[in-house]
């Protein structure tokens, strides 16, 4: 299942009720039609003390008459502050956390078991015909695994596995790049961080590490 963001849709609960719900099952159910598009995250790397990383997450809702929309949290990762935004309104949209298995009765058949997933309440109904609701989706995961500092020479590394086509990465203010070992673009932002974007092209998850350190004082 992709990173990233798995998503899935809950047609009109009119219908939804009138179909029986599946027994809970281990093995997720095959991909059906594309439900998301556009998809691009954004990670900050805070204080490397704290392990966390802040994720903005865009993606677009194209599955016609879509009203609900799910984003996984990732296994191994605790989440925490998340926040989404209807990108049209600037509204704040409702969520809830739920299990694989309330995922899955709501819509979202290829549910990975073990996981729990971002319900969103879309703004309103996928529009037929090539409509779409485009979202942001902030948290915060603290995942020690992944980012982390090695030794005493200040150096931290960003270490994931991400699938979606586009991605950046934030160092911390005060940190230099030592190396990224996938092909990259390397800016500046307007506050002076290093930010690293490239692009995942192949249908595969790119294992991506970062290295940097904190500059001298």
């Amino acid at each position: 299942m992709r990173l990233g963001m798995a998503l899935a849709v809950a047609l009109a609960l009119g219908c939804a009720a009138s179909t029986p719900a599946p027994a809970p099952s281990s093995t997720p159910a095959p991909p059906g039609p594309p439900v998301e598009a556009d998809e691009y995250t954004r990670y900050e790397l805070l204080a490397p003390e704290t392990a966390q990383f802040h994720i903005l997450y865009e993606v677009t809702a194209i599955a016609p008459g879509a009203t609900l929309y799910f984003n996984p949290i990732r296994k191994g990762s605790v989440a925490s502050g998340e926040r989404v935004t209807d990108r049209m309104t600037g509204e704040d949209l409702r969520f809830e956390v739920v299990s694989t298995d309330e995922a899955r009765r709501e819509g979202l058949a290829d549910a990975e078991a073990g996981t729990d997933y971002i319900r969103i309440h879309l703004p309103r109904p996928v529009p037929p015909g090539g409509g779409q609701v485009r979202l942001l989706i902030e948290k915060t995961y603290k995942d020690p695994k992944s980012y982390f500092a090695e030794g005493r020479s200040g150096e931290i590394v960003f270490t994931r596995s991400l699938s979606i086509p586009r991605n950046s990465v934030v160092l911390p203010a005060g940190y230099e790049l030592l190396s990224c070992n996938v092909p990259s673009q390397v800016l500046t932002d307007a506050g002076g961080r290093i930010f690293i974007s490239f692009m995942n092209a192949g249908p595969a998850e790119a294992p991506l590490t970062i290295r940097a350190r904190k500059l001298p004082s």
